[in-house]
């Protein structure tokens, strides 16, 4: 059991990890989020597939390769960052149920399978990238929510009026509430790139305004956490999404010089 308040606003909760049981297996709410930020996607991404010009059935079966790829990758990431504690406890590696996926192994993972599949059936890497970044923003920010019933991914010690009580080895602290940081986060970013989608200039726009965003705050938000993955002294999420926001923004400056330079040169040809 969670047990999670937040004082400012006299919220006060105790929740159960497990949503339900069938038999004897237990069915995690974690995995119930993880589940239904695909399901969404599936539903949205039928919408958007004409835009793009690519079929739904290639979307279908694209999407039954990457959830468990990327479940995979997501969980390697963190494991290979955390190789002292399982490498003395291997069996462990295999225990996702309370958590332990990392968003950019999953990334990693999700796009090394679409870069492979459009190779194979011929389709712009850089369209089906600017399909699935608007949901997999939708989906972060569904699933860190699954963080918060796991009673974890919370910050340092804070009195700032968003504080989350959290009670850890039989202590009371009050938290930064990293997760809903995050998921307030990335809904923004679903609604920016929704509203961007409609005006896209080129392909792979949305995707590198997604990592931009993503990125930046995500550096941010990693400042914060205590449970972070290291490399020494060093946050390996927030040093990788500092480097993603430096070569993003210079892509992204690159790109609008350049339609500002094209843009130029029509007009002088049409005289304008």
């Amino acid at each position: 059991m969670t047990i999670v308040s937040f004082p400012e606003f006299n919220i006060n909760l105790t929740i159960s990890r497990i949503a339900f049981s069938i038999g004897k297996v237990d069915i995690y709410w974690y995995a119930i989020l993880i589940a239904l930020a695909f399901f969404i996607a599936i539903i949205f991404l039928k919408k958007d597939v004409k835009r793009y010009n690519i079929k739904y059935e290639d979307i279908l079966e694209l999407i039954v390769l990457i959830i468990p790829i990327s479940i995979i990758f997501a969980r390697l990431y963190y494991v290979v960052f955390n190789l002292e504690f399982y490498l003395k406890y291997p069996l462990q590696m295999l225990n996702i149920k309370s958590g332990g996926l990392a968003i950019y192994g999953g990334i990693l993972g999700a796009v090394g399978t679409i870069i492979i599949f459009c190779k194979i059936k011929k389709i712009n890497i850089l369209n089906v990238l600017d399909i699935f970044v608007p949901y997999l923003a939708l989906g972060q920010s569904i699933g860190r929510w699954g963080n918060f019933i796991n009673g974890e991914a919370y910050g340092t010690i804070t009195n700032n009026i968003f504080r989350m009580g959290i009670v850890e080895n039989g202590l009371y602290k009050e938290v930064h509430p990293t997760f809903l940081y995050e998921s307030i986060s990335t809904l923004i970013i679903f609604l920016v790139l929704l509203a961007l989608k409609k005006h896209r200039k080129y392909k792979g726009e949305l995707t590198i305004v997604y990592l931009l965003l993503y990125s930046f705050i995500r550096a941010i938000i990693e400042g914060l956490r205590t449970d972070s993955l290291m490399i020494g002294t060093f946050r390996v999420s927030q040093v990788i999404s500092v480097i993603i926001f430096i070569i993003t923004l210079g892509i992204l400056i690159y790109k609008s010089r350049r339609r500002g330079e094209i843009n130029e040169k029509i007009k002088c040809n049409n005289g304008i």
